[in-house]
C-alpha cells in the first residue's frame, strides 16, 4: 500500500541514453517536447509532460536487483525471511493515473496526483509514485502471499534523505473471508506468537481495533482483529530478523513499538517503529486492506493485510549511510563495501568541503513550485548539489512581486569540488532558470 512515512553526471547540459531521448520539432517549445521515448518505445507529449533527463536516465539503473547493492541485499534478506511468499520485480515503472490513483481510491484533488509532485509522460501515462500502482493487478492474478519491489518516482526536495528516485517493497497475505480463513488465521498466529515468545523482543503494541481504529463495516469485526494480530506479529518477527542482535548491547531486546495510523486504503491502520541507536525510528505503515480493493480486482470474499516501506530508509538505518546520493554512487570505493547477503557498516571513505551559492530571483508571474526549482537543479548539476534549500521569500509591499532566495550546496560525494567548478555550475542554473522560467535574476 501507499504508506506515506516517508530519497553523476556533470555539465551545463545533461544528455539522455539512447534509450531515453527527447525529441523536439521546430515549432514545439523547448519546455514541450513533440515525443518521449523511454525504455525502447515512443510516448506523444502534452501539457502534462514533465519528466526530466535526470530522471529518465535512472529508468534502467534496478539498483534493488544489485545482488551486492545495499538496497538488494535488504531485498534479498527481507524475500528470505518470507520464504513462503511470491517475489515479484521488473514491472514497468510506466502506468496510467487510473492505475495510480484511482484503483487505490485517491480522490481527485490529492494532491499527489499534480503536476507539481509527479511526473508525467502525458497526461494519460505517468511513473509510477509507489508500488500499490500494481496492487489491483497482482491481487487479480489470484497471488495470496506476495512481496512486490519497484523503483518509485516523486517531485521532491534536495537533502540528503530525498530523492525523486526511490524503492519500495510492499508485501500482503490474503485469506478467505470464511470459517476456514478464520481457522488458517488461528493456526498461523499460534505458530507466530510461538515463535516470539522465545525471542529476545519487546513489544508495546496497541489494541487491533479501536473506534479511532476501526474494522471496516463490511468485515466481521472477529475476523478482522485475527487478521490485524497476523499482520502485527508477521511483521514483529520482521524486525526481529532485520534489527534484532543489532539495536546496540548484546543483552537489550530489541524494542518495537505499534501505533494507530490513518491511511485511505487500509482500515485499521498502523505504523511500527523501532528503538535503534538510542532513538525510535519510523520503519513502516500498514494494515487491513480496504474492501474495495479486493472487489476492485475481482476476489471477493476474502481479507488481506498489506504494508509498505521504503528500502532506502531501511538500508540508511542498517547500513550507516548517511547521505540517500550514495545509494547511486557508481564509485568502487562506496560499492566494494558491500557483499551479497551481510548487513555491514560504510565506512566514509572522503568528506569533501562544501561550496554554497546563492540564487535569488524575481518569481515570473504565473508562479513557480519549489519542485521545478529542485528538479532544474539536479538537470543542471546532476548529484553535485547535496541540499537545496529556500533561505529567503519577500513580497515587495508596492510591486506585490515576490522574490525568493535559494542556497545550494555543491559538494561532490568523489573528489574535491573547485570554487571554480562551483561557479561554472551556479551559471548554468542561472541561465536555466531564465531560460526555462523566465526568472528575473537579482
Amino acid at each position: 500500500m501507499v504508506f506515506a512515512l516517508c530519497r553523476v553526471r556533470c555539465g551545463f547540459q545533461r544528455s539522455l541514453p539512447s534509450s531515453h531521448v527527447v525529441r523536439r520539432c521546430l515549432s514545439t517549445p523547448a519546455s514541450h517536447p513533440e515525443t518521449v521515448q523511454l525504455l525502447g518505445k515512443e510516448y506523444p507529449s502534452d501539457s502534462h509532460t514533465n519528466i526530466t533527463p535526470t530522471v529518465a536516465e535512472k529508468l534502467n539503473r534496478n539498483l534493488y536487483l544489485q545482488s551486492a547493492h545495499p538496497l538488494g541485499i535488504l531485498r534479498s534478506l527481507i524475500e528470505s525471511h518470507f520464504t513462503d511468499f511470491a517475489a515479484l520485480s521488473g514491472l514497468s515503472p510506466l502506468v496510467t493515473p487510473g492505475k495510480n490513483f484511482d484503483d487505490l481510491g485517491f480522490p481527485l484533488d490529492h494532491p499527489g496526483r499534480a503536476l507539481s509532485d509527479s511526473y508525467y509522460i502525458n497526461r494519460d501515462l505517468m511513473l509510477r509514485t509507489h508500488t500499490s500502482a500494481h496492487e489491483v493487478e497482482v491481487y487479480a492474478r489470484g497471488e495470496r502471499r506476495w512481496l512486490l519491489s519497484a523503483d518509485v518516482y516523486r517531485r521532491d526536495e534536495i537533502d540528503a534523505s530525498h530523492y525523486p528516485v526511490f524503492h519500495q517493497m510492499e508485501g500482503a497475505r490474503v485469506f478467505p473471508a470464511s470459517a476456514a480463513g478464520v481457522e488458517e488465521l488461528e493456526d498461523s498466529n499460534a505458530r507466530l506468537s510461538e515463535h516470539l515468545s522465545k525471542a529476545h523482543i519487546v513489544i508495546e503494541d496497541v489494541p487491533h481495533i479501536t473506534p479511532s481504529n476501526p474494522a471496516q463495516p463490511t468485515h466481521d469485526p472477529r475476523t478482522s482483529s485475527l487478521v490485524a494480530q497476523n499482520l502485527k506479529l508477521s511483521l514483529n518477527s520482521l524486525m526481529l530478523a532485520l534489527f534484532g542482535g543489532r539495536a546496540g548491547a548484546s543483552e537489550d531486546p530489541l524494542r518495537v513499538r505499534w501505533i494507530e495510523a490513518y491511511f485511505p486504503f487500509t482500515s485499521p491502520s498502523y505504523e511500527v517503529e523501532v528503538f535503534f541507536h538510542g532513538k525510535w525510528l519510523e520503519i513502516l505503515g500498514c494494515g487491513v486492506v480496504q474492501q474495495q480493493t479486493l472487489d476492485r480486482a475481482n476476489v471477493p470474499n476474502n481479507v488481506s493485510w498489506a504494508f509498505g516501506l521504503g528500502l532506502e530508509r531501511i538500508a540508511m538505518i542498517l547500513f550507516s549511510i548517511p547521505d540517500i546520493r550514495l545509494f547511486w554512487s557508481q564509485d568502487p570505493r562506496f560499492l566494494s563495501q558491500f557483499a551479497e547477503g551481510q548487513i555491514t557498516t560504510f565506512k566514509p571513505y572522503s568528506k569533501h568541503p562544501p561550496c554554497y551559492k546563492d540564487v535569488s530571483f524575481w518569481v515570473p508571474d504565473g508562479g513557480l513550485h519549489d519542485n521545478d526549482v529542485f528538479d532544474l537543479v539536479r538537470d543542471i548539476v546532476g548529484d553535485v548539489a547535496e541540499d537545496v534549500k529556500l533561505i529567503d521569500s519577500f513580497t515587495h509591499p508596492k510591486t506585490n512581486r515576490t522574490s525568493r532566495c535559494y542556497r545550494i550546496n555543491y559538494r561532490s560525494m568523489d573528489r574535491s569540488l573547485s570554487n571554480e567548478e562551483a561557479n561554472v555550475y551556479q551559471a548554468g542554473v542561472l541561465s536555466r532558470l531564465q531560460e526555462k522560467f523566465g526568472v528575473e535574476i537579482r
